[in-house]
């Protein structure tokens, strides 16, 4: 009878970990628009990963090297306000991160595009805002 309980246990903690083990596999994510481009992947990590979240990686990328302005590229989880991480002008920029917030284990839904920073007297120009959701 232990013998039987042992393995029954040891089948479940196997099985259990076989869950742990798998994660997301990155998604191809690719945002462009005039003067401004993204080209990467994101990836829903596990919550036993830590940090924990949305994992973005890529290049942001200033395409219109001669109209002075800077790029950036938003994201907005449920819940909080939008982020921004900002690019250089006539430059590309290399994006590895976990956004960590608590939102991120608790919602399925991210939001992103990318943005031309034209200064504060004339609108951002940004691609199609895009939603990304969790499986």
């Amino acid at each position: 009878m232990r013998k039987l309980a042992a393995a029954v246990v040891a089948a479940g903690l196997f099985a259990s970990g076989m869950g742990v083990a798998v994660a997301d596999s990155p998604h191809k994510l690719v945002m462009r628009t005039t003067g401004v481009g993204f080209i990467g992947t994101y990836q829903w990590e596990h919550p036993s990963k830590i940090p924990s979240g949305l994992h973005v990686k890529g290049s942001l990328r200033d395409e219109n090297k001669n109209d002075g302005h800077n790029v950036y590229l938003r994201i907005k989880v449920e819940g909080y306000p939008w982020g921004e991480i900002r690019g250089v002008q006539k430059k590309q920029v290399k994006i590895d991160r976990v956004f960590s917030d608590g939102a991120v284990l608790k919602t399925n839904n991210v939001r992103m595009h990318a943005c031309i920073d034209r200064g504060s007297l004339r609108p951002d120009y940004c691609s199609k805002e895009r939603l990304y959701s969790r499986r």
